[in-house]
């Protein structure tokens, strides 16, 4: 990955670039996948055709290219199958889904309860938009 600002190599985990201080995937100036210095308001790099998602390329959240998960399909998940983590699965938070499913298989259904309040918690937020990006920070659609 490469600073969108000055097209320094970064690591994928970085939140800033270490020589310019900008913060990951803020500017237009270079490539984030190749470093390769790009016209403003390009829509793709000339060189590796990766889209480059300025603010004028269309398309929701981080990453234009994942489509967008559902707020009602993640809603009623959680509300009918919050128990087993499966509203979590499916938007990407894996790691409080494998915690709401363990809850529930390891007591042998005896915390089951807990699990299906915190899920049934969870469904009535993503409806109601407290909860309103998937686990890479995609925005979710109506």
């Amino acid at each position: 990955m490469y600073c969108r600002n000055c097209g320094n190599v970064m690591d994928d985990n970085a939140v800033v670039c270490v020589k310019c201080g900008v913060a990951k995937n803020v500017g237009t100036n270079f490539c984030p996948n190749c470093g390769t210095n790009t016209v403003p308001n390009a829509v793709v790099c000339v060189k590796c055709g990766v889209p480059l998602n300025n603010p004028t390329t269309p398309g929701p959240g981080p990453n234009p290219l994942v489509p967008q998960k559902s707020k009602m399909a993640a809603g009623l998940l959680g509300i009918f199958l919050g128990s087993l983590g499966v509203h979590n699965f499916y938007l990407g938070y894996t790691g409080k889904a494998i915690a709401q499913l363990c809850i529930s298989l390891l007591s042998c259904g005896m915390l089951a309860v807990a699990s299906e309040i915190w899920g049934l918690v969870e469904g009535i937020m993503i409806l109601t938009g407290s909860i309103n990006k998937d686990g890479k920070g995609n925005p979710l659609k109506d």
